[in-house]
Formats: C-alpha cells, structure tokens, sequence
C-alpha cells in the first residue's frame, strides 16, 4: 500500500525530476526510483498520467516540465506501455522510460512498447521492473551531477559505497576461496 511519505519529495525545494506512472498498480516498480532519488537529496514530484485514460493531461505536463525546467522525466507503464513515448512526443525534456512487468508476457511487451520509438521521439529505455526504476533515477542524478556539485557528491559517495561493499565482501558461499583473506 501507497502511503503519503513514499509520495513525499525528499526537500521543499522545487521538483528537478518528474516521476510518472501509467497507474497506481505500478508505483510498486517505481518505489525503487523515489527511494533512489530521495536518498541522492533530488527533489522529485510523483503523478499519476495515463496515456489511455487520461490523453489529455500529457501535453499539459510536458509543458508544465519545461516550465518548471525539469531535468529529466521517468515514466514507468506496463503493456502497451504509451505513456513515455506518448509523453515524449509533447516536450523537449528528457524522458526516461521504465518498463513495467505485465503478466501477460512479463514485461517483455512493456519493453518493446517503450524501446522501438520511431526515430524523432527518443525515449531513453531501462531494464524491466524494479532494476529498470533504480537505474532511470541514477540516470537522472548523473545527469543533475554535470550541473549540480551537491548531487555529484551524494552521486561519488553512492557509487564508492557500492564499489567498498564489492571489496568488502569480494566472495560469496561456496566460492573456492570463501573463508580466505
């Protein structure tokens, strides 16, 4: 279940990156983004767009992205999975698209939906599922990091961390030289 802190923007600073969603049965896979973001310290804002449901409201927010002069958007959908390209198609920012897992095919058709954007309407593609979302939003703190000191920081410390807990623990059970040093 959604509660109101998973939607909360990590500072009241105004949003750098938008994050939208085809519904609300796929904020599951975009937890995994907003936690991304809010730990990096990137002001984020969450929607919910369709681009079935709510057609629209696409032109508007891509508009309102420029206004607010977003970085990048992550939109994640699943199935037909429109709403990125849709959403491409009405502004010049960035949009990042997060293949959502379906049950039908597994995402497999959320992905294909996403990555075969005629040529024109880029839309930058990750991996199916909670993976895809994590990276969408270091993709967006790298992006941020070119401009912003501050988020290249938390971006340097995040992959250090990450490289340290490699080293720290370079073997794994049944590993041949498990319990060296």
């Amino acid at each position: 279940m959604t509660s109101a802190a998973d939607l909360t923007p990590v500072t009241d600073a105004a949003p750098r990156v938008g994050v939208v969603m085809g519904s609300r049965s796929d904020f599951e896979t975009l937890q995994g983004a907003l936690d991304v973001l809010r730990n990096l310290g990137v002001a984020y804002e969450v929607r919910v767009l369709s681009a079935h449901r709510t057609p629209a409201l696409l032109p508007t927010y891509g508009a309102r992205a420029e206004r607010l002069n977003f970085t990048c958007i992550i939109a994640g959908a699943g199935g037909a999975a429109h709403l990125p390209g849709m959403l491409a198609a009405f502004t010049r920012v960035p949009v990042l698209g997060v293949p959502v897992q379906s049950r039908a095919l597994s995402g497999q058709d959320s992905l294909l939906s996403i990555v075969q954007m005629p040529a024109g309407v880029p839309v930058a593609t990750f991996a199916i599922g909670a993976a895809g979302a994590k990276n969408a939003a270091l993709f967006a703190a790298a992006m941020l990091a070119t401009t912003d000191a501050a988020v290249r920081a938390r971006l340097d410390a995040f992959r250090a961390a990450q490289t340290q807990g490699v080293l720290d623990e370079p073997f794994f059970d049944g590993h041949p030289q498990a319990g060296e040093a």
